[in-house]
């Protein structure tokens, strides 16, 4: 079942911001420029965790709705990020982090020890990401690959201190159990982020991967822990006495912590994830909790009221929240398609959107505002992530993903198989009645690599007729071709491969005879 929008061709901002994934994601081993937000250490909502696992959740969203016959334009991206979301420095901070000594854990520290295992324990702010991006690739792209022994490897050496080699080795499936079990251990509250802090935003990426598990490999997990969550959670509601989300659950004495600012990341981050699975709860909160922080500028242009955060042991806490950005997506998701222009209006005038290899995306700005007062505060979180995904996001989309599946035809059906790196796709979808597959095809000014796109699946399709910009060029069946010449059209193992045209934007249509 194709969403809606795949019959519309995305705009050369939206396929400007998956460009810009993708060049964050080509960016040599701990090469994390433009990333870098103000906090240290990666202990923070800005981290890099967070950054590499919602470009893979908004290339999910934009291949389910709007682009879902081109695979071969996101499953390398999406593999380049995982591959990044391993990495020692993304989640180096457990080590400090499981020891404890926050304001929230100090208290039982002496209960916790170091520990380098960044899924062992606790630290759900991490695993439950690396666990829901491997089966949504497997859900996606029809690939196993990590669900082979291992394939989710956590290690790490040091030259210079450290002793022998810390490794850790897991796969998706044995990494969602342990995540499930976590869970189950919980009473289903929810597994911590960091020692004795269980938030509820933390625990939604993990009911994602529990949902494409069971696409994938079949069952019934994603059901059951939600409705075990709901039981658990209602003696505490979710909600403060203020309407807006509560943050958090302090484990050992499960006293709550409201959003008492209200902080907008808070409700907005919350309420986005938890639409795929709460959606009638989410959606009837959601205009009084977005009032409560919402700031509304000259020409419908929309921006966000931040919450003041108090001095803690007498420090002054320096981190991303990223509070713009949330609300942005989270607008997407309940397709108020108002607020969300409104917020992209006020991006454009205050946050200097900007182009560079093909890729779009804000700056990072530190200024909080400007001499009249208007937001722009950028951060990489909002300015590289957010912004995109809520560009690129559907209304329900997080909804829609989970709960309407592709029919099991759908890896069978002709796609884009294989992009190289110097083409973005506008338009991939296969209409299964009309048996025609349409795409559209750019070269991107300023991309380094090949031009060449692979189109596959063809092999019981029979004879096929493919016409670029309205007019006939080739034909073909099995491995014979006539014509396609200006076009370079060779034939594949899977079908055939065609160089993409210089200039604008080439609209293709390859249609199919009949069965």
């Amino acid at each position: 079942m194709n969403s809606p929008e795949a019959s519309t061709p995305l705009s050369d901002r939206q396929a400007g911001h998956l460009r810009h994934f993708a060049n964050l994601s080509r960016q040599p081993v701990n090469d994390w420029s433009g990333m870098q937000g103000r906090g240290t250490g990666q202990d923070d909502f800005g981290g890099y965790r967070f950054q590499l696992a919602y470009m893979a959740y908004a290339i999910a969203l934009a291949h389910r709705h709007r682009l879902p016959a081109a695979p071969g334009a996101f499953r390398p991206v999406f593999e380049r990020l995982i591959a990044k979301m391993l990495l020692p420095e993304v989640w180096m901070y457990w080590a400090r982090v499981s020891r404890g000594g926050s304001v929230f854990n100090m208290h039982r520290s002496h209960d916790y020890e170091e520990d380098w295992n960044p899924v062992g324990r606790d630290n759900i702010m991490y695993s439950a990401y690396v666990q829901s991006m491997a089966l949504l690739h497997h859900y996606l792209f029809d690939d196993d690959r990590y669900a082979q022994p291992g394939a989710l490897t956590f290690s790490y050496w040091s030259f210079f201190w450290g002793g022998k080699e810390r490794r850790f080795e897991y796969d998706q499936r044995s990494l969602n159990q342990h995540v499930y079990w976590q869970m189950v251990e919980s009473g289903y509250l929810g597994v911590a982020c960091e020692p004795n802090c269980v938030f509820q935003i933390c625990n939604q990426p993990a009911i994602l991967g529990f949902r494409m598990h069971d696409l994938v490999h079949g069952g019934a997990m994603a059901a059951e822990v939600t409705t075990a969550y709901q039981q658990a959670w209602e003696r505490f509601g979710r909600l403060g006495a203020n309407g807006h989300y509560l943050t958090m659950m302090a484990q050992d004495t499960q006293a709550l912590r409201d959003n008492a600012g209200p902080s907008p990341w808070v409700d907005a981050w919350c309420g986005m994830l938890m639409n795929m699975w709460n959606r009638d709860f989410v959606h009837a909160h959601y205009p009084a909790q977005l009032a409560g922080w919402l700031l509304r500028g000259e020409d419908g242009a929309c921006s966000v009221r931040s919450a003041e955060r108090p001095p803690v042991m007498g420090q002054q806490v320096v981190n991303d929240d990223s509070d713009f950005g949330w609300a942005a997506a989270w607008a997407s998701e309940m397709g108020d398609a108002a607020t969300l222009e409104g917020f992209m209006r006020h991006a454009d005038r205050h946050m200097a959107p900007s182009w560079r290899e093909g890729g779009f995306h804000f700056p990072r700005n530190d200024r909080p505002e400007d001499a009249q007062g208007h937001r722009t505060l950028v951060e990489p979180m909002t300015g590289n992530v957010l912004l995109g995904y809520a560009s690129l996001n559907v209304p329900d989309g997080l909804w829609r993903l989970y709960n309407q599946p592709w029919p099991e035809h759908h890896h069978r059906q002709p796609a884009l198989v294989r992009v190289d790196d110097a083409v973005d796709v506008l338009q991939a979808v296969f209409d299964t009645e009309a048996r025609v597959l349409r795409f559209a095809l750019r070269r991107c000014e300023g991309a380094r690599g090949g031009v060449e796109v692979e189109i596959g699946r063809l092999a019981s399709r029979g004879a096929w007729t493919l016409w670029c910009d309205g007019a006939e060029v080739a034909r073909g069946e099995a491995d014979r071709i006539e014509g396609g010449a200006a076009l370079a059209l060779r034939a594949t193992p899977e079908g055939f491969a065609l160089r993409c045209p210089e200039g604008a934007t080439a609209a293709f249509v390859l249609a199919f005879g009949a069965d």
